[in-house]
């Protein structure tokens, strides 16, 4: 299968919305309520949330399609410092940038397409002046872990994640860039 990475624009808002409330979920340990799950969508990965994701100069928002221009995943990356304690005291390199998001809808896992969604993202945090990046993955989420340790990776701390009322643990994981 081909795709292609660009660039998303508000445009992609309403798809990116159907894509996360597809994926998002996924990447929930199982202990995760439908609540919970909804909550989290309707807040952070709203088809106007993205609209905003795209506009904002301090973010960049990838999207893949496939040959009928359909979006199959997406990357968010945060330019700029961490925002959380936690995070701060972790993360080893700076100027950081942090991987937000990084989703593949089901079906299209293993062709390639996180991994040129990834490319794209860390691509454009270098570009930014980024030296460095890092993420949060659930400590349960063993495939996201295996898969961001492959693209160089490496576990640096922990900090809490809030999905609705609770309160999840994430392993902090970063790489330095160039």
């Amino acid at each position: 299968m081909t795709f292609t990475i660009r660039p998303a624009t508000d445009a992609d808002a309403d798809a990116l919305a159907e894509v996360a409330a597809v994926t998002f979920p996924l990447a929930c340990p199982p202990h995760t309520t439908e609540e919970a799950k909804a909550s989290f969508i309707a807040a952070v990965l709203s088809a106007q949330r993205f609209a905003e994701y795209a506009a904002d100069l301090q973010r960049r928002l990838f999207v893949a399609e496939d040959d009928a221009g359909e979006i199959i995943g997406y990357t968010l990356v945060n330019l700029g410092e961490p925002g959380d304690d936690d995070v701060r005291a972790a993360v080893t390199v700076r100027p950081t940038a942090e991987l937000s998001k990084c989703y593949v809808m089901p079906g299209h896992h293993g062709e390639g397409v996180a991994g040129g969604l990834m490319e794209a993202s860390l691509a454009a945090a270098a570009d930014a002046g980024a030296a460095g990046v890092w993420l949060g993955v659930n400590e349960e989420n063993a495939r996201a872990q295996r898969f961001y340790g492959k693209h160089g990776f490496v576990q640096v701390g922990a900090k809490r994640f809030r999905v609705g009322d609770r309160l999840e643990h994430d392993w902090v994981m970063e790489r330095a860039l160039g």
